[in-house]
């Protein structure tokens, strides 16, 4: 077993935030749902404090993460090191979801690049912070981001991502309430 750290000093900051990817994972209450594992990059992510962390999110194909935060909102995120020195951290913790005009929106939006595929920001108050080794994770190197998000959401448009939302977007896999239509 790793480490506990009793919050999210600076250190621990620095190498979170210096990880290209991280990991969010969420499950609906019923035990016939379908748990989620999405993965994220982007410059999206921020810790708040030594208890809280958010993320900007974007439209994707799926609504999971969302719909099960509001739900439940059981939550956690794992950053993995694939540079030469292993490490592994999870945030475990409560979610929540905010969208535009929302303060919590408005705060975390602020600190990244503006994004044509912004549909919400999710805010975890964490609870648990742990490391582990990591020795299984490969080595591998960042060669860039992917354009091809931001891409898609400048070609739709406002309302062309509007209108995908509705479609993609409003419900979970399971049924689960995910954004508004």
């Amino acid at each position: 077993m790793g480490k506990l750290f009793d919050s999210i000093d600076d250190r621990l900051q620095a190498w979170i935030e210096a990880q290209p990817m991280w990991f969010v994972a969420t499950a609906p209450l019923d035990a016939e749902g379908h748990v989620n594992v999405s993965p994220r990059g982007h410059d999206s992510f921020s810790v708040l404090d030594g208890h809280r962390v958010a993320w900007v999110d974007y439209t994707g194909s799926g609504v999971e993460t969302i719909a099960h935060l509001r739900e439940n909102g059981r939550v956690c995120l794992m950053f993995c090191s694939f540079d030469s020195r292993p490490r592994i951290v999870r945030l475990h913790g409560t979610g929540t979801v905010s969208l535009p005009g929302d303060a919590a929106f408005e705060e975390v939006v602020a600190l990244h690049p503006d994004h044509p595929s912004t549909r919400a920001v999710i805010t975890v108050d964490v609870t648990r912070i742990s490391d582990s080794c990591g020795w299984g994770v490969p080595i591998m190197e960042m060669i860039g981001e992917r354009e091809l998000l931001r891409l898609q959401a400048e070609k739709k448009g406002v309302e062309g991502m509007a209108e995908y939302r509705v479609e993609k977007n409003t419900r979970s896999v399971d049924g689960l309430p995910g954004l508004a239509g």
